[in-house]
């Protein structure tokens, strides 16, 4: 296995250069008030209680460093060897064999237009892939000609032929059409997905002639293997609900909250993250808040636009409005586009471990919500109920027949 990656590496690979990096650009929550400086992984707060919001970030940032610099390899290797099941643990009296676990685990990344689920996917396949190539995710989808998507993608971030689990960047929903997209969203978790399923459209630069939604598209999606979202993955930019903060204009927000509150997602995401503590994910990390409520996993991207007052204080607001813990199944992660692209593992480890945690916890959140497996008591009510409708429909068009035939003997007597 590769070597440990090092805490920072602020050159580009070696030399003086363009290429280098600053500290302060990976670190950035070290340039806050909170943090001590007097030592690596210390902040002003003394205890977990009465520490802070903002302490309370401060320390889970600092977590994520003490952690890739002894984790990030292990982490990494965890996810390349996972198999769906590997992160199950006994519940309700069910055995593992009667849990119904599908042969891929499937990753629904959600979110509304701009706030970077192809950039996640992109560090994603750079974390995981340990490749200097990442093929840019929103190039390999149907877009209309503002470049956004208008199917769904499946990706294998892996790069493997044995993946346990497989990531799908869906299409970003509009501000102005947020009670369409959601019941798109409701439609994705109760019935599932498939690779390039064509979605309605609600960009609002989507237009009938550049909808995706075409019975040839529907039927190329109809080829690919059906999958059931075992988990939601919500990405919300920060520097967009920043933007909306300052200007009092609250609609991001609001979406955003809608969208992470909205009952399909919650239910498909019933094991209560609180049973997952950071600790759990890495015993060689330090300990993290220990309680969440029930939900999908928000990813906040786009943060490395502000600076770092903006960002902890952005951050600190969206999650009380979202009424969750701040440093509990949140992630704060970069931009990364064929623009600004490098390689997470080696010049920002941090993010590179955040990203690698954050598909772990989902993978547990997954793994402990399988439902049971349909019985042969169950099979046989199914196959009850489907004999019963058939014989009601038969009788019911037996007897729509046999009325029209009745009224026209009826009208034939009164004819004579």
């Amino acid at each position: 296995m590769r070597g440990t990656v090092q805490p920072l590496r602020c050159d580009g690979g070696g030399g003086d250069g363009e290429g280098d990096f600053e500290a302060e650009d990976f670190f950035w929550w070290r340039s806050l008030p909170e943090f001590d400086g007097t030592g690596v992984g210390t902040t002003k707060a003394g205890k977990v209680k009465a520490a802070t919001a903002r302490k309370r970030v401060v320390r889970e940032m600092e977590r994520l460093a003490a952690a890739a610099a002894e984790s990030l390899d292990e982490v990494r290797h965890r996810l390349l060897t996972y198999r769906p099941g590997d992160l199950w643990v006994p519940a309700g009296g069910l055995a593992k064999q009667d849990t119904d676990i599908p042969r891929v685990i499937t990753l629904l990344l959600l979110g509304f237009t701009g706030v970077g689920k192809s950039s996640l996917v992109n560090l994603m396949y750079s974390v995981l892939g340990r490749s200097c190539f990442v093929p840019f995710a929103q190039s390999s989808s149907q877009a209309d000609k503002d470049g956004h998507a208008l199917c769904l993608e499946e990706h294998n971030v892996l790069r493997s032929m044995k993946n346990g689990f497989c990531v799908f960047d869906s299409p970003g929903l509009d501000y102005d059409r947020i009670s369409d997209g959601l019941d798109e969203v409701s439609e994705w978790m109760e019935q599932g997905v498939r690779h390039r399923q064509p979605c309605r459209g609600y960009s609002s630069s989507s237009s009938p002639s550049t909808s995706y939604s075409t019975a040839p598209a529907s039927a190329t999606a109809n080829c690919f293997m059906h999958r059931r979202v075992n988990c939601a993955i919500v990405v919300a930019g920060l520097s967009e609900l920043h933007k909306s903060l300052i200007s009092g204009h609250l609609q991001p927000l609001d979406a955003t909250r809608q969208l992470f509150h909205h009952p399909s997602i919650r239910e498909t995401c019933s094991e209560s993250l609180s049973r997952i503590s950071s600790n759990s994910l890495m015993a060689k990390s330090s300990s993290s808040s220990s309680s969440t409520d029930d939900g999908p996993i928000l990813v906040l991207t786009h943060g490395d636009e502000l600076t770092a007052e903006e960002r902890i204080k952005t951050r600190v607001t969206v999650c009380e409005y979202l009424g969750l813990p701040e440093t509990a199944g949140v992630y704060d992660v970069p931009t990364v586009n064929e623009f600004s692209g490098w390689y997470a593992n080696e010049f920002d480890p941090v993010t590179g471990y955040a990203v690698a945690e954050m598909i772990y916890r989902a993978l547990v959140v997954a793994d402990r919500s399988h439902p049971p497996k349909s019985g042969m008591k169950e099979c046989l009510l199914a196959v009850i109920s489907w004999v019963m409708c058939t014989l009601a429909a038969f009788f019911a068009f037996l007897s729509c027949c046999c009325s029209k035939l009745a009224k026209m003997n009826r009208d034939h007597q009164k004819t004579r």
